[in-house]
């Protein structure tokens, strides 16, 4: 072999130890380490920390470790502040970057996402909106019930540890509000000698507690997600009961207190169920949807339609500016929720539906005919292609794509532009400051007639039945 020809990087196994610099961030924020030439995406390295970590997964072309020791910090690395048991918030995996090397790294990361995945050139990026706080954001908080050493504790699970819990007595994301219901419902149920469930062996008798604060109103609901069994009644709003092993934390709720948490977004008055979307950042959901309306451009005579409505905050904020607004969710509750936030506000142009989105675009044109604006805010796997193709046969001039996710709504965009519609802009929203999570508003405007493109399943049928006429016609 000639010393010019490049040699091939050594692959680490699983088990494994090496020693590293972390050169950048990959999206979801885990650094980037290549040891020998071979790449490692580590958990718990920033840009610049010369790390010692451990592999736990090897494949041909890359690797995946955690970090067991910073061997040298960064150059203008922050001590880390929200610390539970000596270890930094898993919530807060960016807290020692930077805030404004955490923008910019959130806003590469959408640029990234729309060229290498949507393959899309050109992208209008805006710059990033910072955060209003950086730090006591969530007005919600998922805990977990666990054990420690025989006592009961209630906090998060360590990053990759999901049988181990940290117990929490302030986290700096929530508000002291929140971390005050967390601390009165641990210390009911250590009163009452209550027991963790065991994921493992199915006993026990806690799983989850649920805090929502209303930032405008004041008020903090909570929700206790337990094993079926006997016990004093709860301190608590709402008491979730799961039967067998599910880890899932919806079930039979009763009412213990209130049913409904109350917020206020812009001039209006919300009500939300205890299952029902709402974003997490009350003040940066206003930034948000704000950006949404500025991007939908409606000028009071338009017909929109607003998919993955939840609650229908996002068409109600609009409702004044628009003709009609047509709200698609579908979780029924969200939809009841949505009905009476419209009647609470005056709001005579909003229609709410329950359906799915795949299933129920079409009857949904055919009741309310086809809209001028979509307005589409979906989870963090963005669209199916089913969808998308739903969502081009409603012929809108003009769509606002919100997304939690630029690598999914890199491929639903490049779905889009074949079909017809230029990606005007984009402009990432920062709604989760010390995480690698970003939201951002995509508009597109759909240049001329829309282009039909076949499904697999169209393509397929297409092909046979001219398969099936190509032999009918060599039989003749």
């Amino acid at each position: 072999m000639s010393a010019t020809e490049p040699t091939t990087p050594t692959r680490l196994r699983r088990g494994e130890t090496f020693e590293g610099e972390i050169e950048t961030l990959a999206y979801g924020g885990r650094g980037i380490a290549r040891p020998g030439g071979y790449v490692v995406f580590v958990n718990g390295g920033l840009p610049g920390d010369v790390v010692r970590a451990e592999v736990t997964k090897s494949k041909r072309g890359y690797a995946e470790a955690n970090a067991t020791e910073l061997v040298t910090p960064a150059p203008g690395r922050l001590p880390e502040i929200d610390l539970h048991q000596d270890e930094p918030c898993p919530g807060a995996a960016w807290q020692a970057l930077d805030y404004e090397k955490q923008l910019a790294f959130k806003e590469a990361q959408v640029a990234d996402a729309l060229t290498r995945i949507g393959k899309l050139g050109d992208v209008n990026i805006d710059p990033v909106v910072a955060a209003d706080e950086q730090w006591r954001y969530r007005n919600k908080v998922e805990y977990s019930f666990g054990e420690q050493d025989g006592e009961l504790v209630l906090g998060f699970h360590p990053r990759g540890r999901w049988d181990e819990v940290l117990d929490i007595e302030d986290c700096h994301l929530s508000s002291e509000a929140t971390n005050h219901a967390r601390n009165e419902v641990l210390a009911w149920a250590r009163s009452e000698g209550l027991n963790a469930y065991d994921p493992h062996d199915h006993r026990g008798t806690l799983r989850n507690l649920v805090v929502r604060e209303g930032r405008r109103t004041g008020q903090v609901q909570t929700r206790l997600v337990t094993s079926r069994a006997e016990f004093p009644r709860p301190p608590v709003d709402l008491h979730t009961v799961i039967d067998g092993p599910s880890g899932s934390t919806s079930g039979p709720t009763g009412v213990l207190g209130e049913e409904f948490l109350r917020e206020r977004i812009f001039d209006l008055d919300i009500e939300l169920s205890h299952d029902a979307f709402f974003q997490t950042n009350t003040e940066m959901a206003e930034k948000l949807y704000g950006l949404a309306a500025e991007y939908a451009g409606l000028t009071g005579t338009e017909k929109l339609f607003d998919l993955y409505c939840g609650v229908g905050t996002i068409g109600l904020s609009m409702a004044r500016e628009a003709g009609q607004v047509w709200g698609l969710e579908i979780v029924p509750e969200a939809i009841e929720n949505a009905k009476r936030n419209a009647k609470a506000n005056g709001i005579t142009n909003a229609r709410f539906v329950a359906a799915n989105a795949r299933t129920g675009m079409r009857p949904l044109i055919e009741q309310a005919g086809r809209p001028d604006v979509v307005t589409i805010d979906p989870p963090r796997a963005g669209l199916s292609a089913k969808i998308v193709r739903r969502l081009i046969e409603c012929e809108a001039r003009r769509i606002v794509y919100i997304s939690c996710n630029p690598t999914t709504l890199a491929p639903n965009a490049a779905q889009l532009v074949e079909a017809g519609y230029r990606l005007t802009r984009v402009r990432p929203v920062d709604m989760f400051p010390q995480t690698p999570h970003i939201e951002c508003v995509a508009q597109f405007d759909l240049v001329g007639e829309v282009k039909y493109v076949e499904s697999p399943s169209e393509r397929k049928r297409r092909e046979r039945e001219e398969r099936r006429d190509a032999a009918k016609e060599a039989d003749q």
